[in-house]
């Protein structure tokens, strides 16, 4: 239940914290790792993505975190590339509803399926950092999104694993209606 407040006043930021505001300059390690950091879109779904691995558990726990980054790196390559991700916010979004619903609910498909909608989500967030990265050091910048986004993965399965269940599934739902908030915002 401490987690809940944290989860509600990410919820209150106002809209400009999506982080996606254009490109963001010359790359680096520190403006890569800012960037997952530094909207709430981002930050929710990528930490909510480590409880519910570890809500699953057993392979869940790297598959899931892995198949994120992996999906993430791709999507980013691809937005850096200039390749089009149709409606790349609602995805966004929807990522962090739907994976804070499964936390929320303790429903969760099984591991194939939900391997692709990670994958899906994974590179709809990469994309989003790719499009919006920088010209010139854009191997600094994406290492920097990559150590970001597997370092709140690795909080989400620390907080997982820490937290009552109750204390999850209250986490889940404040993530949706945090999610909620920012599609409104």
């Amino acid at each position: 239940m401490k987690y809940t407040p944290l989860i509600a006043a990410l919820g209150l930021m106002p809209g400009a914290a999506l982080a996606h505001s254009g490109p963001h300059g010359l790359g680096s390690f520190g403006s890569g790792v800012a960037h997952p950091l530094g909207g709430a879109d981002h930050l929710l779904a990528m930490l909510v993505l480590g409880v519910l691995a570890t809500q699953i558990g057993g392979r869940a726990m790297w598959a899931l975190p892995s198949t994120f980054v992996l999906a993430m790196l791709a999507g980013g390559i691809a937005g850096a590339a200039g390749w089009v991700f149709p409606a790349v916010e609602p995805m966004i979004l929807a990522s962090v509803m739907v994976l804070g619903a499964m936390v929320a609910l303790v429903r969760q498909p099984g591991l194939p399926v939900l391997i692709g909608a990670v994958a899906l989500f994974g590179a709809a967030h990469g994309w989003a950092h790719g499009a919006e990265g920088p010209a010139q050091g854009l191997v600094a910048y994406s290492t920097g999104f990559v150590l970001a986004t597997a370092l709140l993965h690795a909080a989400g399965l620390a907080l997982g694993r820490a937290a009552p269940a109750l204390a999850l599934r209250l986490t889940g739902a404040g993530t949706v209606l945090a999610g909620l908030v920012l599609a409104v915002a």
